[in-house]
């Protein structure tokens, strides 16, 4: 089979005129040929039969971006079994085929339906395959060709990292490599020159050049100066086709910044500055700025300022401010217009980082002279001394000079001066100054002891200008006088065991005293004069501002006597020397055999059975627990109630108490009153039965036809009189009972509130028989029974 492409010139020709006038073979791959070869030598003609092969194949081209109206033709398929009858039918299977590729299936050729883009997809694999139209039988095995698309150039290069930023140094030479540009061109790079890219330089000559194959931008200057021109933009061109008219183009641009170097010097703008400084500017303080211009900026615009000479180098300090680079002048010492009135410096601007590429354009510093003009102020009055330190005594008379102070106005007029003292504080008002001399008096009687030291502030002002004002402290330090006598340091509890041997030490006394050192630094002990020798105790002084108590005997006691009193008299070194007297209490207590106390007073017989304290507040809770137990007995067994019936034996009198009470006023039939109304009662007197009367009071009789008809608040009053008029009352309240019990019974009245009136005869001296428990009942019934006889 044969393949005809449309590459050829002449479309009739077999496959090897294909090869021939277009690609070759050695271009497209092996290409196999099949037809007759005929040798002739010597005349006679050799036929050599090479056995026929179906196919006659190879690749097919065809162009991208075919615009026509038509489809473009890519190529013939052809088998030798086509007759040219029409018998043979082509197909044509893979990749595009029936969409992008037909196929006349009676002369096999092949046409393009689409634009194809090569950028896109490269090529198309197919198969083809020759039937018999007739039985649909293969004529020949299927086989596999391709279909290449053609390159055209298309596409323009581009730059996919553009626009460029990038620095380089300033001063930098002749040929120094900037940046690298590279653009991409997406035709095939295999066939003619559409993806070969040329640089060009469209903007930004004579500054820079590019390579034109590689794209590497370089400088094209010597010496290219940033302070001149800092910023350039260049516009580099890629132009594919080797650059040949026709080509396509793309462009970008790369935006160059120059960095700085230190090239250039710091230059003071003048040589020569003036300035002017008043003579009260405050030490310390910023009185004036320089700076040195440099054209160049960060690190390599830094500089440092010092002054190298002059007669106010001494008096004034320069500084750098990092910030602005200016030189920050201050003065270290204060100024005085009357002794100096002008100063000269020179001072130094230099870079602190250095390029020794360029040191040839230095030296990198510059100098100026710097003259200081010091201005007249009127100035406050000045103090002889920045402060003051004075002495008064105390106790010293209100008026007592302390000291003088002194200030002077410094200016040429050297106007008057008037002083005062600043009431800020309470100790200020303690002193008085002098307006005119400035000598301090006291104002008040002063105690050491109180306070030791006043600090006050005295200012001064001129006369003629009283705005003017300067202020000095003065501490006043109150010296010490002897007023204050020596007394013991506390209270002491001096104790004396019972067993004491003779000169034994029993205390140890010191002795302070409110005035310094200098006023009775040292005390003397003694006890106090006029009295007879003691017998018991003595004093021995130590010389060290201390003394000790001695014992004079041998054994003391407690109960002939258990304190003792020992005066003291207690005298200091001061002029006049002052003394005090103190009485020392001394207790005598028994001690243990190495010395302590076992025991003082009252706490003896505890102390001696050996008990603790937690023992004693163990003893004391269990004697508190019992009393407990007794109290609560005794009040049970009282509030416990007696049974309402009492035995035939117990005679004594039983008090029943019903606890009844009624409704209230309202109350009208829950209790009648008319048992209130007993008529015995009230014809004649009762005696009283909580006393025994001494005096038996006059009987008094009532008709018995106005008992029926007595009321009872009129029973009741009468009562009441008989008890107010009775003498026999007692000096306290008492309650007698009115209860009646019933009328003419015969058995009588069994009750025993009425015995004191029944007369008996019985005698009742068994009742002493009865024990101890019936004494009372006996002895009562006993002088009954006398006074009854009587």
């Amino acid at each position: 089979m044969r393949i005809t492409s449309t590459s050829c010139i002449c479309p009739v020709l077999v496959c090897l005129c294909f090869v021939q006038r277009c690609y070759g073979a050695s271009h497209h791959g092996s290409i196999k040929v099949t037809r007759n070869q005929t040798k002739h030598i010597e005349g006679e003609t050799e036929v050599h039969h090479r056995p026929k092969r179906g196919w006659v194949w190879n690749q097919f081209f065809v162009l991208e971006e075919h615009m026509g109206p038509d489809p473009q033709y890519v190529g013939k398929l052809h088998s030798n079994s086509d007759k040219g009858d029409g018998s043979v039918k082509y197909i044509l299977t893979g990749e595009g085929a029936g969409t992008i590729f037909i196929i006349d299936d009676t002369t096999g050729d092949i046409h393009s339906t689409k634009s194809l883009d090569r950028e896109q997809k490269t090529h198309y694999v197919l198969h083809a395959q020759a039937i018999d139209r007739r039985t649909n039988k293969p004529l020949e095995p299927e086989s596999e060709f391709i279909i290449k698309v053609q390159d055209i150039n298309d596409n323009a290069p581009k730059f996919t990292d553009g626009p460029y930023i990038v620095t380089v140094p300033e001063m930098s030479e002749m040929g120094t490599s900037v940046l690298q540009v590279t653009a991409t061109d997406a035709d095939d790079p295999t066939y003619g020159n559409s993806a070969r890219v040329v640089y060009s330089i469209l903007q930004g000559q004579p500054y820079f050049s590019v390579d034109p194959k590689t794209g590497v931008i370089r400088t094209a200057l010597h010496n290219m100066d940033r302070e001149a021109r800092e910023h350039y933009s260049v516009v580099i061109q890629a132009k594919d086709m080797a650059g040949q008219v026709g080509g396509l183009s793309g462009s970008t641009t790369v935006n160059i910044t120059l960095t700085d170097v230190n090239d250039n010097p710091p230059r003071f703008p003048q040589k020569h500055y003036q300035l002017y400084v008043p003579e009260s500017a405050q030490v310390g303080s910023a009185v004036g700025k320089i700076k040195a211009n440099d054209a160049d900026t960060g690190s390599n615009a830094d500089m440092k300022y010092t002054i190298i000479n002059g007669d106010g180098s001494g008096v004034f300090s320069i500084s750098t401010d990092k910030d602005t680079r200016e030189g920050i002048l201050s003065l270290k010492k204060p100024l005085n217009y009357e002794k100096k009135k002008s100063y000269t410096l020179n001072i130094e601007g230099a870079n602190t980082h250095l390029d020794f590429r360029f040191s040839h354009l230095g030296p990198f510093k510059d100098v100026t002279m710097l003259k200081i003009i010091v201005g007249d102020v009127d100035e406050p009055p000045l103090f002889t001394m920045p402060s003051y330190v004075m002495e008064v005594y105390e106790n010293a008379e209100i008026g007592s000079a302390v000291g003088t102070v002194t200030a002077q106005d410094p200016d040429t007029a050297n106007s008057l001066v008037r002083y005062f003292i600043d009431h800020n504080t309470e100790e200020d008002s303690y002193f008085t100054i002098d307006a005119s001399t400035g000598t301090i008096k006291t104002a008040k009687i002063f105690d050491r002891e109180e306070t030791p030291w006043y600090n006050i502030t005295v200012a001064a002002s001129e006369i003629d200008n009283p705005e003017l004002v300067s202020h000095v402290p003065v501490g006043v330090r109150i010296l010490d006088v002897n007023d204050n006598p020596p007394e013991l340091v506390r209270e002491y509890d001096a104790i004396v065991c019972e067993d004491s041997k003779p000169g034994q030490v029993i205390q140890t006394i010191t002795a302070t005293d409110k005035d310094n050192s200098a006023n009775g630094a040292r005390f003397h002990f003694s006890l106090e004069e006029g009295l007879s020798l003691n017998p018991n105790f003595t004093l021995r002084d130590n010389e060290d501002n201390t003394a000790s108590i001695l014992t004079r005997r041998r054994r003391y006691s407690r109960t002939t006597q258990d304190i003792y009193y020992l005066p003291l008299l207690i005298s200091d070194g001061g002029v006049p020397p002052l003394s005090s007297s103190s009485t020392l209490t001394i207790r005598v207590c028994a001690c243990e055999r190495d010395g302590r106390v076992r025991t003082c007073h009252a706490e003896a017989f505890l102390s001696s059975a050996g008990l603790s304290t937690g023992a004693l507040i163990a003893i004391l809770l269990c004697v508190i627990i019992l009393l407990a137990i007794v109290v609560l007995f005794i009040t049970l067994r009282r509030s416990k109630k007696e049974p309402l019936i009492i035995s035939e034996e117990d005679v004594r009198e039983n008090v029943v108490t019903y606890d009844d009470e009624g409704g209230g006023e309202e109350d009208t039939e829950a209790f009648d009153i008319t048992a209130l109304r007993n008529p015995s009662a009230a014809e004649e007197l009762k005696y009283r039965r909580d006393i025994r009367p001494e005096v038996k009071p006059a009987a008094r009789h009532h008709p018995s036809s106005s008992l029926d008809s007595i009321d009872v608040q009129e029973f009741i009053k009468q009562r009441l009189a008989e008890a107010d008029l009775d003498p026999s009352v007692p000096p306290y309240d008492s309650l007698q009972t009115y209860a009646y019990e019933g009328h003419r019974s015969e058995a009588g009245s069994i009750s025993s509130l009425d015995s004191a009136t029944t007369h008996s005869d019985e005698d009742y001296n068994y009742l002493g028989d009865w024990g101890p428990e019936f004494k009372k009942l006996a002895e009562l019934y006993g002088e009954i029974e006398s006074e009854r006889t009587t």
